[in-house]
């Protein structure tokens, strides 16, 4: 094949792999894995068509017909009122947020070389919500507050990790560190919310388990943008940290920088934790899981950072509309939904595992 063709094909020949096309010419070249396209394609539809459903629930009803009729700009002032500035940016909340979470917990598994390293379990999502609960238990904070704590409690949370590792985030290192931050944490959090008032704790505890009500426009913007100029050095980076996965000295005989590129990984994941973190609270499960289906449904062994936001966001919408109809009129919480449905995937994924070891 010929280095300028602008359009290149190349299969991998062991068997399982999946088949890859590199398109472009010289330096601007893209490796794409048409299955991944496909998974992503598809799962952009499901959430597309769920966020249509999620417009139509509520306790003001409305079919899909007036939901889209709406959208296109002709509905009624009490439509318009319901769908586009009370439904819409909560769904589109739930998917920026998810994907944030999902390509956080991509770039840290595979920073970490560790399918268990979630900013959940390595203490960064806690430490967003000590920030946060600093902010209005110690300074009683609002919103914004809010939101300023819980970005500032992530960044130091790192900045503590780092310290005690000394600066390598490779291995099991970073989980086991992770993991002693975490517990540290949340007996912080949980003195903090003890020593308060109870109108404060109240409030405090109602941030903590993660919700998307009260969701705005200007909190999606402010998510959305984040994504979008985190995406792009994360991208840049998502082949290096691919080779990273063979090991720090592997990847560096083979061009990697390999300081620099976790410094970007550690920057990127951090900021996107933060960032979600502060606009809805602590969410768990999400960016756990989807970098591991978003990897079991493509088939590629790398970061899979698309695959996993779109994943990311589906999960956290598909939370959020259980949560609001499961038991209507009553509803539970989107964090509290995906604590429980990420509980009962490691128990399935513990049980597949131990029959697979038998």
């Amino acid at each position: 094949m010929s280095a300028p063709a602008e359009s290149q094909r190349c299969r991998i020949a062991d068997t399982g792999r999946p088949e890859i096309h590199t398109v472009g010419a010289g330096p601007w070249t893209v490796r794409v894995h048409p299955r991944a396209v496909a998974v992503v394609v598809g799962l952009a539809v499901v959430a597309v068509a769920l966020g249509a459903v999620a417009l139509t629930l509520g306790d003001f009803p409305l079919p899909l017909s007036r939901v889209l009729a709406t959208l296109a700009g002709s509905g009624s002032r009490v439509d318009r009122f319901v769908v586009l500035d009370l439904r819409a940016p909560r769904v589109a909340l739930a998917l920026v947020v998810g994907a944030s979470l999902g390509v956080a917990g991509a770039v840290f598994q595979s920073l970490a070389r560790n399918s268990l390293a979630s900013p959940d379990l390595l203490g960064f999502t806690t430490g967003a919500a000590t920030g946060a609960l600093i902010a209005i238990v110690v300074f009683g904070a609002g919103a914004g507050g809010t939101a300023v704590g819980a970005v500032v409690g992530t960044l130091a949370t790192a900045l503590v990790a780092l310290a005690l590792l000394g600066g390598a985030t490779g291995g099991y290192r970073l989980v086991l560190v992770g993991i002693g931050l975490n517990a540290i944490l949340v007996a912080v959090d949980n003195y903090l919310i003890l020593r308060s008032d109870l109108t404060v704790a109240t409030a405090a505890q109602t941030w903590l388990v993660g919700s998307l009500t009260g969701g705005d426009r200007t909190t999606v913007a402010v998510v959305g943008t984040g994504l979008a100029v985190l995406l792009v050095p994360a991208l840049g980076i998502s082949r290096r940290l691919d080779l990273l996965a063979m090991g720090d000295e592997a990847a560096g005989s083979v061009g990697v920088p390999v300081a620099s590129t976790r410094a970007v990984a550690l920057g990127v994941g951090v900021v996107l934790v933060g960032i979600a973190t502060a606009a809805v609270g602590p969410i768990a499960f999400v960016a756990l899981a989807a970098p591991q289906l978003a990897r079991r449904l493509t088939g590629t062994t790398g970061p899979g950072l698309v695959a996993a936001a779109v994943l990311g966001g589906l999960l956290l919408l598909a939370g959020d509309v259980l949560g609001q109809r499961l038991a209507a009129p009553a509803q539970f919480p989107a964090g509290t939904m995906t604590a429980a449905i990420g509980g009962l995937y490691l128990v399935w994924l513990l049980a597949r595992e131990w029959r697979a070891g038998r």
